[in-house]
Protein backbone atom coordinates (compact mmCIF):
# COMPACT_ATOMS: atom_id res chain seq x y z
CA UNK A 1 0.00 0.00 0.00
CA UNK A 2 1.15 3.29 -0.87
CA UNK A 3 2.57 5.83 1.86
CA UNK A 4 0.71 9.03 2.32
CA UNK A 5 2.59 12.19 1.34
CA UNK A 6 0.82 14.91 3.51
CA UNK A 7 3.90 17.77 2.98
CA UNK A 8 5.42 18.40 -0.28
CA UNK A 9 8.88 20.95 -1.10
CA UNK A 10 9.18 22.54 -4.53
CA UNK A 11 12.57 24.08 -5.25
CA UNK A 12 12.64 26.85 -7.79
CA UNK A 13 8.91 29.39 -8.32
CA UNK A 14 9.52 29.84 -11.60
CA UNK A 15 6.68 29.70 -14.05
CA UNK A 16 6.99 25.75 -13.98
CA UNK A 17 7.99 25.40 -10.21
CA UNK A 18 5.19 27.97 -8.97
CA UNK A 19 2.31 25.56 -11.55
CA UNK A 20 4.19 22.97 -9.25
CA UNK A 21 2.96 24.31 -6.37
CA UNK A 22 -0.63 25.33 -7.16
CA UNK A 23 -0.87 21.62 -8.61
CA UNK A 24 -0.43 20.40 -5.06
CA UNK A 25 -1.98 22.79 -2.93
CA UNK A 26 -5.36 23.15 -5.21
CA UNK A 27 -5.14 18.70 -4.20
CA UNK A 28 -5.22 19.59 -0.24
CA UNK A 29 -1.50 18.95 0.23
CA UNK A 30 0.67 21.37 2.33
CA UNK A 31 3.35 23.16 0.09
CA UNK A 32 6.84 24.56 1.20
CA UNK A 33 7.50 26.34 -1.63
CA UNK A 34 11.88 27.48 -1.60
CA UNK A 35 13.83 29.99 -3.39
CA UNK A 36 17.31 30.82 -2.97
CA UNK A 37 17.02 34.55 -2.52
CA UNK A 38 13.85 36.66 -1.61
CA UNK A 39 13.37 38.70 -5.14
CA UNK A 40 13.03 34.72 -6.37
CA UNK A 41 10.77 34.18 -3.71
CA UNK A 42 8.38 37.55 -4.15
CA UNK A 43 8.44 36.90 -8.31
CA UNK A 44 7.50 32.66 -7.56
CA UNK A 45 4.44 34.24 -4.91
CA UNK A 46 3.61 36.69 -7.79
CA UNK A 47 3.40 34.56 -9.99
CA UNK A 48 1.27 31.91 -8.53
CA UNK A 49 -1.08 34.58 -7.08
CA UNK A 50 -1.45 35.71 -10.93
CA UNK A 51 -2.29 32.28 -11.92
CA UNK A 52 -4.95 31.41 -8.86
CA UNK A 53 -6.50 34.96 -9.67
CA UNK A 54 -6.87 33.94 -13.42
CA UNK A 55 -8.39 31.17 -12.38
CA UNK A 56 -10.83 32.96 -10.64
CA UNK A 57 -11.62 35.12 -13.13
CA UNK A 58 -12.51 32.44 -15.58
CA UNK A 59 -14.93 30.84 -13.37
CA UNK A 60 -12.42 27.73 -12.45
CA UNK A 61 -11.63 28.18 -9.05
CA UNK A 62 -14.14 29.73 -6.66
CA UNK A 63 -12.17 32.51 -4.53
CA UNK A 64 -12.79 30.54 -1.31
CA UNK A 65 -10.87 27.57 -3.07
CA UNK A 66 -8.31 29.99 -4.16
CA UNK A 67 -8.13 31.52 -0.55
CA UNK A 68 -7.52 27.95 0.88
CA UNK A 69 -4.91 26.94 -1.45
CA UNK A 70 -2.94 30.26 -1.09
CA UNK A 71 -3.31 28.96 2.56
CA UNK A 72 -1.42 25.57 2.31
CA UNK A 73 1.59 27.24 0.74
CA UNK A 74 4.37 28.13 2.80
CA UNK A 75 7.33 29.92 1.27
CA UNK A 76 10.86 29.70 2.49
CA UNK A 77 14.05 31.06 1.31
CA UNK A 78 16.84 27.98 1.89
CA UNK A 79 16.81 24.88 1.79
CA UNK A 80 16.74 24.49 5.33
CA UNK A 81 12.81 24.71 5.62
CA UNK A 82 12.69 21.38 3.73
CA UNK A 83 13.94 18.99 6.05
CA UNK A 84 10.84 17.62 7.21
CA UNK A 85 8.74 16.97 4.01
CA UNK A 86 8.01 14.04 2.77
CA UNK A 87 8.43 14.49 -1.04
CA UNK A 88 10.03 17.30 -2.45
CA UNK A 89 10.62 18.09 -6.15
CA UNK A 90 12.88 20.20 -7.29
CA UNK A 91 12.17 22.98 -11.06
CA UNK A 92 15.59 24.87 -11.27
CA UNK A 93 16.97 25.44 -14.92
CA UNK A 94 17.64 22.70 -17.10
CA UNK A 95 21.87 22.35 -15.54
CA UNK A 96 22.80 19.13 -14.71
CA UNK A 97 25.74 20.37 -12.36
CA UNK A 98 23.46 22.65 -10.84
CA UNK A 99 20.64 19.87 -10.45
CA UNK A 100 23.47 17.66 -8.78
CA UNK A 101 24.46 20.06 -6.62
CA UNK A 102 20.66 20.79 -5.39
CA UNK A 103 20.16 17.02 -4.97
CA UNK A 104 23.63 17.01 -3.05
CA UNK A 105 22.50 19.35 -0.54
CA UNK A 106 18.86 18.25 -0.56
CA UNK A 107 20.36 14.80 0.40
CA UNK A 108 22.20 16.58 3.74
CA UNK A 109 18.42 18.27 4.62
CA UNK A 110 15.78 16.08 3.84
CA UNK A 111 14.80 13.34 6.21
CA UNK A 112 15.84 9.83 5.57
CA UNK A 113 12.31 8.66 4.00
CA UNK A 114 11.76 11.46 1.71
CA UNK A 115 11.83 10.76 -1.47
CA UNK A 116 13.51 13.16 -3.74
CA UNK A 117 12.17 14.30 -7.43
CA UNK A 118 12.93 15.95 -10.56
CA UNK A 119 10.66 17.70 -12.65
CA UNK A 120 13.62 17.25 -15.39
CA UNK A 121 12.40 17.18 -19.05
CA UNK A 122 15.80 15.97 -20.59
CA UNK A 123 18.48 15.36 -18.47
CA UNK A 124 19.48 11.78 -16.67
CA UNK A 125 17.53 11.28 -13.39
CA UNK A 126 20.32 8.57 -13.22
CA UNK A 127 23.39 11.01 -12.83
CA UNK A 128 21.12 13.57 -10.66
CA UNK A 129 20.26 10.49 -8.30
CA UNK A 130 24.06 9.36 -7.91
CA UNK A 131 24.92 12.88 -6.42
CA UNK A 132 22.86 11.34 -3.24
CA UNK A 133 23.73 8.74 -0.66
CA UNK A 134 19.93 7.64 -2.04
CA UNK A 135 19.65 7.15 -5.30
CA UNK A 136 16.88 4.33 -4.97
CA UNK A 137 14.70 7.29 -3.54
CA UNK A 138 15.43 9.76 -6.48
CA UNK A 139 12.83 9.62 -9.51
CA UNK A 140 11.79 12.33 -11.96
CA UNK A 141 8.24 13.63 -12.11
CA UNK A 142 7.81 15.38 -15.30
CA UNK A 143 4.86 17.86 -15.55
CA UNK A 144 3.88 19.68 -18.54
CA UNK A 145 3.22 23.72 -18.87
CA UNK A 146 1.23 24.79 -17.36
CA UNK A 147 0.85 22.11 -14.73
CA UNK A 148 -2.40 22.80 -13.27
CA UNK A 149 -4.13 22.55 -16.78
CA UNK A 150 -1.66 19.89 -18.08
CA UNK A 151 -3.01 16.05 -17.51
CA UNK A 152 0.32 14.19 -17.95
CA UNK A 153 3.37 13.76 -15.73
CA UNK A 154 6.15 11.07 -16.73
CA UNK A 155 7.32 9.26 -14.03
CA UNK A 156 10.67 8.61 -14.70
CA UNK A 157 12.38 5.10 -12.65
CA UNK A 158 16.67 4.66 -12.73
CA UNK A 159 17.62 1.13 -12.69
CA UNK A 160 17.93 1.37 -8.91
CA UNK A 161 14.79 3.29 -8.03
CA UNK A 162 12.96 1.01 -5.62
CA UNK A 163 9.38 -0.02 -6.31
CA UNK A 164 7.80 0.97 -3.67
CA UNK A 165 8.92 4.17 -4.36
CA UNK A 166 7.89 4.49 -8.12
CA UNK A 167 4.64 3.35 -6.22
CA UNK A 168 4.21 5.83 -3.91
CA UNK A 169 4.77 8.43 -6.84
CA UNK A 170 2.21 6.84 -8.87
CA UNK A 171 -0.52 7.04 -6.37
CA UNK A 172 0.81 10.73 -5.59
CA UNK A 173 -0.17 11.31 -9.42
CA UNK A 174 -3.73 9.84 -9.22
CA UNK A 175 -4.30 11.78 -6.10
CA UNK A 176 -3.17 14.77 -8.03
CA UNK A 177 -6.06 14.26 -10.93
CA UNK A 178 -3.20 13.62 -12.94
CA UNK A 179 -2.18 11.05 -15.46
CA UNK A 180 1.15 9.19 -14.97
CA UNK A 181 3.06 7.37 -17.82
CA UNK A 182 5.54 5.27 -15.82
CA UNK A 183 9.15 4.95 -17.96
CA UNK A 184 12.78 4.06 -17.98
CA UNK A 185 15.14 6.98 -17.91
CA UNK A 186 16.24 7.83 -21.27
CA UNK A 187 17.08 11.04 -23.28
CA UNK A 188 13.42 13.06 -24.09
CA UNK A 189 11.60 10.50 -22.21
CA UNK A 190 8.44 9.89 -24.13
CA UNK A 191 6.84 13.62 -24.98
CA UNK A 192 9.91 15.86 -25.34
CA UNK A 193 11.46 12.59 -27.64
CA UNK A 194 9.14 13.04 -30.02
CA UNK A 195 8.44 16.48 -30.05
CA UNK A 196 11.74 17.95 -29.98
CA UNK A 197 12.72 16.05 -33.38
CA UNK A 198 9.66 17.63 -34.83
CA UNK A 199 10.36 21.04 -33.71
CA UNK A 200 14.05 21.00 -34.47
CA UNK A 201 12.94 20.02 -38.21
CA UNK A 202 10.70 22.71 -38.78
CA UNK A 203 13.47 25.55 -37.66
CA UNK A 204 15.55 23.26 -40.14
CA UNK A 205 12.95 23.77 -42.61
CA UNK A 206 12.21 27.58 -42.26
CA UNK A 207 16.29 28.27 -41.72
CA UNK A 208 16.59 26.64 -45.34
CA UNK A 209 13.80 29.05 -46.29
CA UNK A 210 12.18 26.03 -47.71
CA UNK A 211 8.37 27.87 -46.16
CA UNK A 212 7.59 30.44 -43.97
CA UNK A 213 7.25 31.10 -40.66
CA UNK A 214 3.46 31.55 -40.84
CA UNK A 215 2.88 28.88 -43.57
CA UNK A 216 4.87 26.48 -41.85
CA UNK A 217 2.55 27.01 -38.16
CA UNK A 218 -0.75 27.35 -40.43
CA UNK A 219 0.46 23.96 -42.30
CA UNK A 220 0.52 22.47 -38.38
CA UNK A 221 -2.36 23.63 -37.31
CA UNK A 222 -5.21 23.58 -40.26
CA UNK A 223 -3.40 19.88 -41.74
CA UNK A 224 -3.52 18.10 -38.25
CA UNK A 225 -4.89 19.92 -35.66
CA UNK A 226 -2.42 21.12 -33.60
CA UNK A 227 -2.82 23.86 -31.07
CA UNK A 228 0.08 25.62 -32.15
CA UNK A 229 2.36 26.17 -35.00
CA UNK A 230 6.12 24.15 -34.34
CA UNK A 231 8.35 27.79 -34.46
CA UNK A 232 5.15 30.00 -32.46
CA UNK A 233 5.26 26.79 -29.65
CA UNK A 234 9.24 27.43 -29.89
CA UNK A 235 8.83 30.97 -28.68
CA UNK A 236 6.68 30.07 -26.13
CA UNK A 237 8.54 27.40 -24.46
CA UNK A 238 11.60 29.60 -24.94
CA UNK A 239 14.67 29.22 -27.71
CA UNK A 240 17.29 28.84 -24.56
CA UNK A 241 15.19 26.09 -22.76
CA UNK A 242 14.67 24.09 -26.22
CA UNK A 243 18.19 24.20 -27.36
CA UNK A 244 19.50 23.04 -23.53
CA UNK A 245 16.86 20.06 -24.48
CA UNK A 246 17.98 19.58 -27.99
CA UNK A 247 21.81 19.75 -27.18
CA UNK A 248 21.17 17.42 -23.69
CA UNK A 249 18.65 14.91 -26.14
CA UNK A 250 21.97 14.66 -29.07
CA UNK A 251 24.22 14.16 -26.43
CA UNK A 252 22.62 11.50 -24.44
CA UNK A 253 20.31 9.89 -27.16
CA UNK A 254 22.96 8.21 -29.77
CA UNK A 255 23.81 11.43 -31.48
CA UNK A 256 21.11 11.33 -33.77
CA UNK A 257 21.66 14.33 -36.06
CA UNK A 258 17.60 15.37 -36.23
CA UNK A 259 18.61 16.16 -31.96
CA UNK A 260 21.30 18.07 -33.50
CA UNK A 261 19.93 21.77 -32.43
CA UNK A 262 19.43 23.55 -35.58
CA UNK A 263 22.26 26.55 -36.38
CA UNK A 264 19.62 28.87 -35.94
CA UNK A 265 18.74 28.50 -32.66
CA UNK A 266 22.09 28.76 -31.58
CA UNK A 267 22.35 31.92 -33.47
CA UNK A 268 19.34 33.42 -31.89
CA UNK A 269 19.95 32.24 -28.29
CA UNK A 270 23.10 34.00 -28.51
CA UNK A 271 21.52 37.47 -30.05
CA UNK A 272 18.96 37.03 -26.57
CA UNK A 273 16.13 36.37 -29.13
CA UNK A 274 14.64 33.62 -27.18
CA UNK A 275 10.87 33.63 -28.20
CA UNK A 276 7.76 35.45 -25.83
CA UNK A 277 9.72 35.23 -22.73
CA UNK A 278 12.24 38.25 -24.33
CA UNK A 279 9.24 39.61 -26.66
CA UNK A 280 11.05 38.36 -29.94
CA UNK A 281 12.14 35.09 -31.39
CA UNK A 282 10.72 33.82 -33.98
CA UNK A 283 7.43 36.21 -33.95
CA UNK A 284 7.81 39.70 -32.07
CA UNK A 285 5.74 40.15 -29.36
CA UNK A 286 3.81 43.38 -27.70
CA UNK A 287 6.13 43.16 -24.68
CA UNK A 288 8.18 40.37 -22.75
CA UNK A 289 5.96 37.37 -21.38
CA UNK A 290 3.47 38.59 -23.99
CA UNK A 291 1.31 36.09 -25.87
CA UNK A 292 0.32 39.46 -28.36
CA UNK A 293 2.03 39.69 -32.19
CA UNK A 294 2.88 42.61 -33.27
CA UNK A 295 3.27 43.00 -37.11
CA UNK A 296 7.23 42.59 -38.23
CA UNK A 297 9.35 42.13 -41.43
CA UNK A 298 9.33 38.34 -42.85
CA UNK A 299 11.60 37.46 -45.73
CA UNK A 300 10.01 35.57 -48.27
CA UNK A 301 11.57 32.03 -49.03
CA UNK A 302 14.59 32.09 -51.38
CA UNK A 303 13.01 29.26 -53.37
CA UNK A 304 9.67 30.74 -54.05
CA UNK A 305 9.08 32.48 -57.16
CA UNK A 306 8.61 36.59 -56.64
CA UNK A 307 5.06 37.64 -56.68
CA UNK A 308 3.19 37.93 -59.74
CA UNK A 309 1.80 40.92 -61.18
CA UNK A 310 -1.82 39.18 -61.94
CA UNK A 311 -3.17 36.55 -61.61
CA UNK A 312 -4.41 33.99 -64.73
CA UNK A 313 -8.39 34.79 -64.61
CA UNK A 314 -10.03 31.04 -63.95
CA UNK A 315 -13.21 30.87 -64.63
CA UNK A 316 -13.57 27.31 -65.84
CA UNK A 317 -12.29 23.99 -63.95
CA UNK A 318 -11.52 20.17 -64.99
CA UNK A 319 -11.27 17.97 -62.37
CA UNK A 320 -9.97 14.16 -63.59
CA UNK A 321 -10.41 11.33 -61.21
CA UNK A 322 -13.27 9.22 -59.54
CA UNK A 323 -12.42 8.32 -56.01
CA UNK A 324 -13.31 10.66 -52.73
CA UNK A 325 -11.02 12.71 -53.23
CA UNK A 326 -11.40 13.90 -56.73
CA UNK A 327 -15.31 14.15 -55.83
CA UNK A 328 -14.36 15.90 -52.77
CA UNK A 329 -12.14 18.76 -54.96
CA UNK A 330 -15.14 18.86 -57.66
CA UNK A 331 -17.50 19.76 -54.57
CA UNK A 332 -15.03 22.75 -53.41
CA UNK A 333 -14.87 24.55 -57.23
CA UNK A 334 -18.48 24.03 -57.75
CA UNK A 335 -19.29 25.63 -54.13
CA UNK A 336 -17.21 28.36 -54.70
CA UNK A 337 -18.92 29.05 -58.42
CA UNK A 338 -16.75 27.88 -60.48
CA UNK A 339 -18.10 26.17 -63.50
CA UNK A 340 -16.46 22.44 -63.31
CA UNK A 341 -16.00 19.67 -65.91
CA UNK A 342 -15.58 16.15 -64.25
CA UNK A 343 -13.59 13.80 -65.97
CA UNK A 344 -13.60 10.21 -64.38
CA UNK A 345 -12.00 8.09 -67.11
CA UNK A 346 -9.05 10.29 -68.43
CA UNK A 347 -8.07 7.22 -70.42
CA UNK A 348 -11.15 7.14 -72.86
CA UNK A 349 -11.14 10.94 -73.71
CA UNK A 350 -9.94 14.52 -72.46
CA UNK A 351 -11.87 16.11 -74.89
CA UNK A 352 -14.02 17.62 -72.80
CA UNK A 353 -11.33 20.01 -71.39
CA UNK A 354 -10.14 21.37 -74.37
CA UNK A 355 -11.63 25.03 -73.53
CA UNK A 356 -10.64 25.10 -69.60
CA UNK A 357 -8.57 27.29 -67.75
CA UNK A 358 -7.17 24.94 -64.25
CA UNK A 359 -7.13 21.24 -64.57
CA UNK A 360 -7.20 19.39 -60.79
CA UNK A 361 -5.57 16.07 -61.53
CA UNK A 362 -6.63 13.52 -58.18
CA UNK A 363 -6.11 10.21 -59.78
CA UNK A 364 -3.87 7.30 -58.61
CA UNK A 365 -0.33 7.99 -56.47
CA UNK A 366 1.52 6.23 -58.95
CA UNK A 367 4.04 8.38 -60.64
CA UNK A 368 3.69 6.73 -64.48
CA UNK A 369 -0.09 7.11 -64.35
CA UNK A 370 0.20 10.77 -63.36
CA UNK A 371 3.24 11.34 -66.08
CA UNK A 372 0.87 9.73 -68.83
CA UNK A 373 -2.34 12.12 -67.85
CA UNK A 374 0.30 14.96 -67.45
CA UNK A 375 1.32 14.28 -71.55
CA UNK A 376 -1.99 13.80 -72.27
CA UNK A 377 -3.18 16.93 -70.86
CA UNK A 378 -0.29 18.47 -72.49
CA UNK A 379 -1.75 17.74 -76.11
CA UNK A 380 -5.36 18.88 -75.49
CA UNK A 381 -5.45 21.64 -73.08
CA UNK A 382 -5.10 25.29 -74.19
CA UNK A 383 -1.83 27.43 -73.97
CA UNK A 384 -1.77 28.83 -70.38
CA UNK A 385 -3.75 26.33 -68.58
CA UNK A 386 -2.57 25.63 -65.16
CA UNK A 387 -2.03 21.85 -64.71
CA UNK A 388 -2.16 20.74 -60.69
CA UNK A 389 -1.27 17.93 -59.23
CA UNK A 390 -2.75 16.74 -55.60
CA UNK A 391 0.07 14.27 -54.91
CA UNK A 392 0.74 13.78 -51.45
CA UNK A 393 3.97 12.66 -51.79
CA UNK A 394 5.59 12.44 -55.61
CA UNK A 395 7.60 15.25 -57.15
CA UNK A 396 5.35 17.46 -58.48
CA UNK A 397 8.47 18.34 -61.03
CA UNK A 398 8.44 14.47 -62.49
CA UNK A 399 4.71 15.55 -63.48
CA UNK A 400 5.88 18.54 -65.18
CA UNK A 401 8.69 17.15 -67.35
CA UNK A 402 6.04 14.70 -68.62
CA UNK A 403 4.63 17.99 -70.38
CA UNK A 404 6.29 20.56 -72.49
CA UNK A 405 4.90 23.46 -70.26
CA UNK A 406 6.69 23.08 -67.30
CA UNK A 407 6.60 26.58 -66.33
CA UNK A 408 2.18 26.03 -65.96
CA UNK A 409 2.73 22.81 -63.73
CA UNK A 410 1.90 23.41 -59.77
CA UNK A 411 0.51 21.05 -56.99
CA UNK A 412 -2.26 21.40 -55.24
CA UNK A 413 -2.51 19.29 -51.91
CA UNK A 414 -5.71 19.05 -50.42
CA UNK A 415 -6.43 17.48 -47.52
CA UNK A 416 -9.18 14.58 -47.21
CA UNK A 417 -11.87 15.24 -47.21
CA UNK A 418 -11.58 18.20 -49.11
CA UNK A 419 -14.48 20.09 -48.47
CA UNK A 420 -14.10 20.00 -44.69
CA UNK A 421 -10.79 20.72 -44.25
CA UNK A 422 -9.35 24.20 -44.73
CA UNK A 423 -5.68 23.91 -45.92
CA UNK A 424 -4.39 23.18 -49.09
CA UNK A 425 -0.66 23.13 -50.01
CA UNK A 426 0.45 24.56 -53.27
CA UNK A 427 3.48 23.64 -54.16
CA UNK A 428 5.97 24.91 -56.74
CA UNK A 429 9.00 23.61 -58.91
CA UNK A 430 12.15 25.40 -59.97
CA UNK A 431 10.17 25.60 -63.46
CA UNK A 432 7.00 26.81 -62.15
CA UNK A 433 6.35 30.20 -63.39
CA UNK A 434 5.45 33.39 -60.84
CA UNK A 435 2.08 33.64 -62.75
CA UNK A 436 1.04 30.79 -62.52
CA UNK A 437 1.88 30.08 -58.62
CA UNK A 438 0.14 33.32 -58.47
CA UNK A 439 -2.80 31.58 -60.22
CA UNK A 440 -2.90 29.02 -57.54
CA UNK A 441 -3.11 31.07 -55.08
CA UNK A 442 -5.64 33.08 -56.04
CA UNK A 443 -8.03 30.23 -56.99
CA UNK A 444 -7.48 28.68 -52.68
CA UNK A 445 -8.20 32.03 -51.89
CA UNK A 446 -11.42 31.83 -53.60
CA UNK A 447 -12.29 28.30 -52.62
CA UNK A 448 -12.21 29.89 -49.40
CA UNK A 449 -9.21 27.41 -48.00
CA UNK A 450 -5.58 28.51 -46.00
CA UNK A 451 -3.19 28.18 -48.93
CA UNK A 452 0.54 27.23 -47.32
CA UNK A 453 3.27 28.07 -50.23
CA UNK A 454 6.33 24.97 -50.35
CA UNK A 455 8.84 24.08 -52.74
CA UNK A 456 9.08 20.19 -54.57
CA UNK A 457 9.97 18.09 -51.62
CA UNK A 458 9.25 15.03 -50.31
CA UNK A 459 5.97 15.25 -48.15
CA UNK A 460 5.98 19.03 -48.61
CA UNK A 461 5.22 20.87 -45.37
CA UNK A 462 2.65 18.67 -43.56
CA UNK A 463 3.87 15.05 -44.23
CA UNK A 464 7.16 15.89 -43.81
CA UNK A 465 6.96 17.20 -40.28
CA UNK A 466 4.42 14.37 -39.52
CA UNK A 467 5.74 11.40 -40.81
CA UNK A 468 9.27 11.47 -38.90
CA UNK A 469 7.27 11.90 -35.76
CA UNK A 470 5.08 8.82 -36.44
CA UNK A 471 8.09 7.00 -37.72
CA UNK A 472 9.89 7.84 -34.51
CA UNK A 473 7.15 7.11 -31.80
CA UNK A 474 7.26 3.40 -33.83
CA UNK A 475 10.84 3.15 -33.23
CA UNK A 476 9.72 4.05 -29.30
CA UNK A 477 7.15 1.07 -29.13
CA UNK A 478 9.96 -1.37 -31.33
CA UNK A 479 12.21 -0.82 -28.41
CA UNK A 480 10.11 -1.61 -25.83
CA UNK A 481 10.67 1.97 -24.46
CA UNK A 482 6.90 1.87 -23.90
CA UNK A 483 3.15 1.07 -24.49
CA UNK A 484 0.94 1.71 -27.15
CA UNK A 485 -1.58 3.41 -24.76
CA UNK A 486 1.26 5.35 -23.13
CA UNK A 487 2.68 6.82 -26.31
CA UNK A 488 -0.64 8.48 -27.38
CA UNK A 489 -1.65 9.42 -23.70
CA UNK A 490 1.64 11.21 -23.63
CA UNK A 491 1.40 12.97 -26.64
CA UNK A 492 -2.35 14.03 -26.38
CA UNK A 493 -2.28 15.49 -22.65
CA UNK A 494 0.97 16.55 -22.32
CA UNK A 495 1.32 18.16 -25.69
CA UNK A 496 -2.43 18.74 -26.46
CA UNK A 497 -2.45 16.69 -29.71
CA UNK A 498 -5.66 16.06 -30.70
CA UNK A 499 -4.94 12.60 -31.29
CA UNK A 500 -1.99 9.77 -30.69
CA UNK A 501 0.62 8.70 -32.79
CA UNK A 502 -0.48 5.60 -33.43
CA UNK A 503 -4.45 6.43 -33.77
CA UNK A 504 -3.32 8.61 -36.48
CA UNK A 505 -1.22 5.94 -38.00
CA UNK A 506 -4.15 3.63 -38.04
CA UNK A 507 -6.20 6.32 -39.24
CA UNK A 508 -4.75 7.57 -42.54
CA UNK A 509 -3.03 3.82 -43.02
CA UNK A 510 0.12 2.11 -42.03
CA UNK A 511 1.06 1.49 -46.04
CA UNK A 512 0.45 5.17 -46.88
CA UNK A 513 2.37 6.04 -43.76
CA UNK A 514 5.36 3.91 -44.83
CA UNK A 515 5.06 5.05 -48.49
CA UNK A 516 5.54 8.58 -47.69
CA UNK A 517 8.09 7.62 -45.22
CA UNK A 518 9.88 5.75 -47.24
CA UNK A 519 9.93 8.84 -50.07
CA UNK A 520 11.64 11.35 -46.89
CA UNK A 521 14.13 8.89 -46.98
CA UNK A 522 15.13 8.19 -50.50
CA UNK A 523 15.27 12.19 -50.90
CA UNK A 524 16.69 12.99 -47.86
CA UNK A 525 19.16 10.01 -47.26
CA UNK A 526 18.72 11.29 -43.28
CA UNK A 527 19.72 8.01 -41.30
CA UNK A 528 16.95 9.31 -38.82
CA UNK A 529 14.27 8.70 -41.53
CA UNK A 530 14.35 5.49 -42.24
CA UNK A 531 11.65 3.64 -41.92
CA UNK A 532 11.14 1.70 -38.90
CA UNK A 533 11.21 -2.25 -39.16
CA UNK A 534 8.47 -2.52 -37.54
CA UNK A 535 6.16 -0.34 -39.32
CA UNK A 536 7.28 -2.13 -42.96
CA UNK A 537 6.45 -5.60 -41.23
CA UNK A 538 3.40 -4.65 -39.99
CA UNK A 539 2.26 -3.63 -43.59
CA UNK A 540 3.79 -6.63 -45.14
CA UNK A 541 1.73 -8.39 -42.88
CA UNK A 542 -1.53 -6.65 -43.94
CA UNK A 543 -1.99 -4.85 -40.54
CA UNK A 544 -2.62 -2.18 -42.37
CA UNK A 545 -4.74 0.06 -40.00
CA UNK A 546 -8.33 1.11 -39.41
CA UNK A 547 -10.22 0.52 -42.88
CA UNK A 548 -8.10 -3.09 -42.42
CA UNK A 549 -9.33 -3.59 -39.11
CA UNK A 550 -6.17 -4.10 -38.08
CA UNK A 551 -3.72 -1.93 -37.29
CA UNK A 552 -1.60 -0.76 -33.83
CA UNK A 553 -4.90 -0.89 -31.82
CA UNK A 554 -6.25 -3.93 -33.48
CA UNK A 555 -9.42 -2.32 -35.53
CA UNK A 556 -12.13 -5.36 -35.96
CA UNK A 557 -14.33 -4.81 -39.05
CA UNK A 558 -18.58 -4.29 -37.96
Amino acid sequence: MAREINVVGVVGLGTMGAGIVEVFARSGIDVLAVEVSEAALERGRSTLAGSTDRAVAKGRLAPADRDALLGRVTFAVGLAALRDVDLVIEAVPEHLDLKQRLFGELDRVCKPTAILATNTSSLSVTEISVATQRPGQVIGMHFFNPAPIMKLVEVIRTVVTAPEVVADVEALCARLGKVDVTINDRAGFIANALLFGYLNHAVNMYEARYASREDIDAAMKLGCGLPMGPLALMDLIGLDTAYEILDTMYRRGGRDRRHAPAPLVKQMVTAGLLGRKSGRGFYTYEKPGSPVLVPDEQTPTATEPAAADGARGIAKVGVVGSGTMATGILEVFAEAGYEVVSVVDWSATLEHLADVDLVVEAVAEELSVKQALFAALDEICKPGVVLATTTSSLPVIECAMATQRPADVVGLHFFDPAPSKSLVEVVHTIRTSAEALGTARAVVAALGKTGVVCADRAGFVVNALLLPYLNDAVKMLEASYSTVDDIDNAMKLGCGYPVGPFELLDKVGLDAALAIQRELYLESREPGFAPAPLLEQLVTAGYLGREAGRGFRHHTSS
